[in-house]
């Protein structure tokens, strides 16, 4: 993101404005891409590096809506959270978390948050987050949401290149004018996320809203909350009537991804609302009916799932009128010098670093090595080596391609192999020592995640954030 028009975002305790929100972050650089971000869109930042300048603002200015960072020095965010809905001085919250603490989400949901997004988090999850608010931003503002970036979309779809991909493209045109349940299928990190962003932005909902749950984020309490609203004293912290990402939704579509993780009690739910359109706040005595359009997605295989009495049969079916079932990268490998540049590009932006071409071999490696974390194993890789500078690729990476899962080479041997500093090493010995020490508690656990957090002692949402990252599954685990 362009950082040149930092100077120009209004000073805090500028004047009210339909379009002025309010920024509280303390990391600089952070600060500085978020609020440029905003101005591009039309919007006016008003910016506060703690909770005290917050706290200090006269008059009780309005905001349309507020970004606001939990961890400050001094006030804490939930704090700033606290006490701004006590004088109501803004419209919807999104609160900035640390990556692995749910504990502090769940905390800023109960004092009112209305979404959240984790460090580090980019202009693309800035723009989700405020897309999943924008019914409560207009309630509040009038102001408009961010629209959908289209030209990001079509830029993404057009590195669909693969025969696969294209006969799927095909599929998206016309899931998009049949206004009916759609179930996309893949394993972790293949891009199921586009091919339902696709279906919207090709269908007739596709002037209204695209809202996106991820199911497997939240515990069930908080995910219920989420999807349906909840009443005012519906539960502790429950201080005012919280619409739900349904009602968002309403008149567009709804993205479920991780549908195989919903708790049997929500599928019950769920399945009431595709039936019949109907759904109860949580704390709620009347029925609220919306018209929404339900894409979900999953790397789980739901017929055993039902085999197994964990998922629901009769939802099953109401899923699945639709099946899109999204390849693996290896299976498309012709797609991966175009991803590869397509994230230098972006990334090299992001970081505001130059812009390298790859060499030939480097490419080659790209090419040899099986992602068996998919697209998402691809992106994170080219981020690291964005991040770090690390232009001779091919090294790292043949590395990473003679490494299995379980087993590292030796670091003199490795360094000695690739010349690489003794820093380098130790943090790959340190990646793959994780790596292995959660695959095998996993395998113990047999595959319960829920349980593998609680005897690895890390939060269940951040043993799932490290299995995407490092590209784990259960049938691929073992190499």
């Amino acid at each position: 993101m362009k950082v040149s028009s930092f100077e120009s975002a209004p000073p805090l305790g500028a004047s009210l404005d339909d379009r002025q929100v309010l920024v509280v972050e303390s990391d600089l650089d952070q600060r500085r891409r978020v609020v440029s971000q905003l101005q591009t869109w039309g919007y006016l930042p008003v910016i506060a590096a703690s909770g005290e300048e917050v706290l200090a603002l006269e008059g009780h200015p309005r905001f349309a809506f507020a970004l606001i960072a939990i961890r400050l020095p001094g006030i804490s965010g939930l704090e700033v959270l606290r006490r701004l809905r006590e004088v109501s001085v803004c419209g919807p919250v999104i609160m900035v978390a640390d990556n692995g603490h749910s504990a502090q989400i769940v905390e800023a949901i109960q004092l009112g948050a209305d979404d959240f997004v984790r460090r580090p988090y980019t202009a693309e999850d800035l723009e989700s987050a405020i897309k999943a608010v924008s019914g409560r931003l207009r309630v509040h503002t009038g102001a408009p949401p961010v629209p959908e970036n289209g030209e990001r979309l079509r830029a993404e779809l057009d590195l669909l290149v693969s025969t696969p991909m294209r006969e799927i493209l095909g599929i998206i045109e016309q899931a998009a004018r049949a206004d009916v349940t759609v179930l996309i299928c893949g394993e972790t990190g293949v891009g199921k996320d586009i091919v339902a962003r696709a279906i919207h932005a090709h269908s007739p909902r596709r002037r209204n809203a695209y809202v996106k749950v991820n199911c497997a984020a939240m515990p069930r309490e908080l995910l219920e909350s989420e999807l349906f609203g909840h009443e005012r004293g519906a539960f502790t912290g429950a201080h005012q009537r919280k619409p739900g990402r349904f009602e968002l939704a309403d008149g567009g579509t709804i993205f479920l991804d991780e549908i195989g993780e919903l708790h049997p009690a929500l599928q019950a739910k769920l399945l009431h609302v595709l039936q019949d359109g109907e759904f109860s706040r949580v704390g709620g005595r009347g029925d609220i009916k919306v018209d929404v359009r339900v894409i979900c997605a999953t790397n789980r295989d739901l017929a055993r799932e039902v085999v197994a009495a964990r998922f629901r049969e009769d939802l099953f079916y109401r899923l699945n009128v639709i099946n899109i079932l999204v390849p693996p990268l290896r299976d498309r490998r012709d797609e991966i010098p175009g991803l590869v540049r397509y994230f230098v590009e972006r990334y090299a932006r992001v970081f505001n670093v130059p812009e390298r071409p790859l060499s030939a071999d480097t490419m080659q490696a790209l090419l040899a090595y099986a992602w068996p974390g998919n697209i998402r194993e691809l992106e994170n890789f080219v981020k690291r080596m964005i991040v770090l500078q690390d232009f001779t690729l091919h090294r790292t990476l043949g590395a990473a391609s003679n490494v299995t899962p379980l087993a590292v080479e030796r670091p003199e041997t490795f360094a000695a192999t690739h010349g690489l500093s003794l820093k380098e090493i130790s943090r790959r010995a340190v990646l793959e020592a994780e790596r292995e020490v959660i695959c095998r508690t996993l395998e113990q656990c047999r595959w319960n995640r829920v349980k593998t957090a609680k005897m690895l002692k890390i939060s269940y949402r951040a043993l799932l954030y490290k299995m995407k990252d490092m590209g784990l599954k259960q049938d691929s685990a073992a190499g």
